[in-house]
């Protein structure tokens, strides 16, 4: 159990900064809003910057595999079925997150050839590659409604455990709150931009709780002894 706790808690925080290498650092700063002829311009001219913010991802979608484990092993005390249940969630999100992913990879294969370009115009590549990075947005932000579930139910065992900070657990049942309202709003309701920025703005230290679950089990939940999962 203190092996689970360590490497769901390095996989957690590894996960994070991954995502922030691909969100903020690798394919963000190349996607210029409503402009997709400058967008590709920039993943063209910025091409390994752009593949290292998709093996980012990949990156991601390991850890969240790892962490699935991890936790799952970790939290089996408190209710192994809930626990389990919680473990394939997030499996499932990961495979959302794969398909989000292949998105990426049609842009590679754009970016791969002269061929496309002769064929289709540099029109329609453009429109492609937009096509796709909206793709990736819609498809990941349909899989963070399943990661909201696995948090709500991390939070639920971590408030029936006697070793998970009570205080840890309820930010992380106000992220699940946090995920399934921005998301839902996204899909639902995606022309309400205004609403769902500042969904985010107030949710954004709730949905950080995963954050602080990592750094906690790396600290403290390797820690735990065997008599206070009794």
């Amino acid at each position: 159990m203190r092996q689970a706790a360590l490497i769901a808690g390095v996989a957690i925080l590894l996960m994070t900064l991954a995502a922030v290498i691909a969100t903020d650092l690798a394919i963000g700063p190349l996607i210029v809003q409503d402009n997709p002829t400058l967008t590709f311009e920039n993943i063209k001219s910025h091409q390994l910057q752009f593949r290292i913010g998709v093996l980012s991802w990949v990156v991601v979608l390991i850890c969240d595999v790892v962490a699935a484990w991890g936790l799952y092993i970790f939290l089996s005390p408190v209710n192994k079925g809930i626990s389990l249940l919680s473990a394939w969630l997030r499996i499932v999100y990961t495979a959302l997150l794969g398909t989000s992913i292949l998105k990426y990879t049609t842009i590679l294969e754009l970016l791969d050839s002269e061929y496309y370009l002769t064929a289709f115009g540099a029109i329609q590549i453009e429109a492609q590659t937009w096509s796709s990075l909206n793709g990736f947005d819609a498809s990941w932000s349909i899989g963070l409604i399943v990661f909201g579930l696995h948090i709500f139910l991390i939070g639920y065992l971590g408030l029936k455990s006697k070793y998970v900070p009570k205080l840890l657990s309820i930010f992380l049942l106000i992220g699940f709150l946090g995920y399934t309202m921005i998301h839902l709003s996204s899909l639902l309701i995606p022309q309400y931009q205004t609403l769902i920025e500042v969904l985010g703005w107030i949710f954004i230290l709730p949905i950080l709780s995963e954050v602080a679950l990592g750094l906690w089990l790396l600290v403290k939940g390797k820690d735990i002894q065997n008599d206070q999962l009794r």
